[in-house]
């Protein structure tokens, strides 16, 4: 964060009241965390579910905190402070104030699966052009997108910012804190259904991005998705689609080929085709390379740098790491899912070889998809219908509402085998596994089903 605000500034901004601290104070950086203050710091207490922020400011103090904002009314609080009526609101008030200080593009991401990936993406393209900011690790939310905005300095061009959501009105709110120059959707699918009551609640939650959009934008949309391109001429801004099914679309993926270790495709740029190479599998990570493409090319990106930008991505933690390990290779992608991630984690699993000389089984390892409400039945049988278009040699689930994935795919003559939860799975898992397989662990992250693919592997667990 750049020494540019100072606690007047703030404290005016977010309507709030300075007690007992210098008002021209700058400052060096805002955190939520106790541990994570330094000299010149605000701390911001938040009061959540299970913690609570302001039993922490006296630590933030003693940590160098020049103060604390905190609620209105809390009781025993006797330190320099800015009292306001509510903590988070505040948070994301100052970052919209520190945002505005800097006039450089906002490129923001939305969308009901693949947004971290798609970040990801993107920032690759851009920062071999541009000095980038971009949202770490799945920091997408209310909190974690003002947090990111601290980080903006002098020396960035360009921020990528993730943008996540669970009930309508988030995106709004953080769109108004990015005010962004150009907004992708990657697709509209059911996850978090249960919340917002039917598909066409969660793509206006996800047009939210627009609401703050500044003057001149564009929208880049995955044409491929029906709800997102029955918009088309629908927006007031510059629309631009990307695809590989709909030959309508500004830019689509062909001549496809899948690899163990990645994909390549061409595309066609102004009358001439390009060929590009994804170092990762999946043809879901084709989809992000187009809108890396459509992206990099509006910002006047030279197609070489583009490309260069496709080729260096590499998708990050839980979303899709492939170990070889213990004479097995795992697909450990266990971040999320929805039917649309699903599918795409069995087209990794589909065009995954480690040897052609060596018969290789393919095992599917799946959890129960959370957050669906009414349509969880139907969506978890969709699953194993793609199981068994996918051609899995083996399937294993973990959890209830698995099972119907298991019931669906049985039928279509897949062997099956169910699992209540991960430590009944721990006790048989290994002794149903082959040397040579290659294993997809997919389901949603509530499910943890990484612990069963450390636990395969062998590895300690921890998140990257």
């Amino acid at each position: 964060m750049e020494k540019i605000l100072t606690l007047k500034e703030i404290a005016d901004f977010i309507s709030g009241e300075i007690i007992d601290a210098d008002p021209e104070i700058k400052v060096v950086d805002i955190v939520r965390d106790n541990r994570e203050v330094k000299e010149g710091f605000v701390f911001v207490a938040l009061k959540g579910e299970k913690n609570d922020g302001h039993n922490y400011v006296y630590s933030a103090m003693e940590n160098g905190a020049v103060c604390c904002i905190v609620n209105k009314g809390e009781k025993g609080i006797n330190v320099p402070r800015i009292e306001v009526e509510d903590t988070f609101k505040a948070l994301r008030d100052v970052a919209e104030l520190y945002r505005g200080k800097f006039d450089i593009p906002v490129v923001a991401i939305t969308g009901s699966v693949g947004k971290t990936s798609t970040k990801d993406m993107i920032y690759s393209v851009l920062a071999q052009e541009f000095n980038a900011l971009k949202t770490q690790q799945n920091f997408n939310n209310e909190i974690g997108l003002p947090l990111t905005v601290f980080g903006l300095s002098k020396e960035h061009d360009i921020a990528v910012l993730e943008m996540g959501m669970n009930h309508k009105g988030e995106i709004s709110r953080l769109s108004k804190i990015a005010k962004p120059e150009t907004a992708i959707i990657t697709n509209i699918s059911c996850c978090h259904i249960e919340n917002l009551g039917s598909m066409e609640n969660i793509m206006r939650a996800k047009l939210e991005i627009l609401e703050s959009m500044v003057e001149g934008g564009a929208v880049i949309l995955n044409g491929d998705d029906e709800m997102l391109w029955g918009l088309k001429g629908e927006l007031p801004f510059e629309t631009l689609y990307f695809g590989i099914e709909n030959e309508k679309c500004d830019i689509i993926a062909k001549n496809i080929k899948k690899y163990s270790d990645g994909t390549d495709f061409t595309a066609e740029i102004d009358g001439t085709e390009y060929k590009f190479s994804i170092s990762v599998a999946g043809i879901h990570h084709v989809y992000n390379a187009l809108a890396g493409i459509l992206t990099g090319y509006r910002y006047g990106m030279s197609i070489e740098k583009i490309r260069k930008g496709v080729e260096q991505f590499i998708p990050l933690g839980l979303r899709q790491k492939i170990i070889d390990k213990n004479g097995y290779t795992v697909i450990k992608d266990c971040y999320n899912a929805s039917p649309t991630s699903m599918k795409s984690g069995l087209d990794v699993l589909s065009a995954t070889r480690s040897d052609d000389k060596i018969q290789h089984r393919r095992v599917a390892i799946l959890g129960d998809m959370l957050e669906l409400g009414e349509f969880s039945p139907e969506a978890h049988r969709s699953v194993g219908r793609l199981v068994c278009e996918y051609g899995v040699d083996c399937l294993i689930t973990i959890g209830e509402n698995a099972l119907l994935i298991a019931e669906e795919a049985r039928q279509g003559g897949v062997k099956t085998i169910s699992f209540k939860n991960n430590e009944e799975a721990k006790k048989e898992i290994l002794l149903l596994l082959k040397t040579d397989d290659i294993i997809l662990l997919k389901a949603s992250h509530g499910m943890h089903l990484e612990e069963i693919a450390d636990f395969i592997t062998g590895e300690n667990g921890e998140e990257e």
